[in-house]
């Protein structure tokens, strides 16, 4: 029978040696760290060519972190796959406004999505925030529209949906039409919750000086 790994830091450094093994492209140390996670979330090293990681990007998240800044998710799947105890070392939380109870009811009168509307309704709470979309394509068009005033603009935008419609162009026009935005995306169809809430991580383990 073939012998496994079965010690958990052992198995992420040999999966870590094994990413790196794959790359192709040049990053930064600090980026690295980004790419080597989103591989290992997704299984694949594929995924490596449409990773954008704007040049201010993690200076931004470090920065907002360090201060305690809030993150903010569109889906409670990234809020539940984000490090909390790592994140409350460094003074912050992470919420997502989609279950609140009035979110549908005004979704419905403004004729939006429920992942718009929970930003829109929260919207004086993105500002220096860290805001993370990992599932709907609506919710980043939103976050993009808030982000105009700078009353409502995050600190950083990880722009991440996933699917068929409108995911890929809302990823084209963060990336493409507002570089003025620190974010990090992945172009194309591919995204999702997980990869949403490993770049969080990567940049929360950056800040906390986490070795792995």
């Amino acid at each position: 029978m073939k012998e496994f790994l079965t010690d958990p830091h052992q198995i992420e450094r040999e999966s870590m040696r094994i990413i790196q093994g794959h790359l192709q492209l040049d990053w930064t140390e600090q980026e690295l760290k980004i790419v080597e996670r989103c591989i290992h979330t997704s299984g694949d090293p594929s995924l490596e060519p449409v990773i954008r990681i704007h040049s201010q990007a993690i200076e931004a998240g470090l920065e907002a972190l360090k201060r305690g800044a809030l993150v903010i998710t569109d889906v409670e799947m990234v809020r539940a796959g984000i490090a909390k105890k790592q994140l409350a070392q460094l003074g912050s939380t992470v919420e997502c406004f989609l279950s609140d109870f009035q979110v549908a009811a005004q979704a419905a009168e403004w004729g939006i999505t429920r992942s718009m509307a929970a930003l829109r309704m929260n919207k004086e709470r993105l500002k220096g925030a860290i805001v993370a979309i990992g599932n709907a394509p609506t919710a980043l068009l939103e976050v993009l529209e808030l982000a105009k005033d700078p009353q409502t603009r995050p600190a950083l935008i990880v722009g991440i949906p996933v699917g068929f419609v409108g995911a890929k162009e809302s990823k084209d026009l963060l990336w493409e039409e507002h570089q003025e935005l620190p974010s990090i995306t992945i172009l194309g169809n591919r995204g999702g919750s997980p990869l949403a809430a490993t770049c969080v991580n990567a940049l929360i383990y950056l800040a906390v000086k986490r070795e792995i």
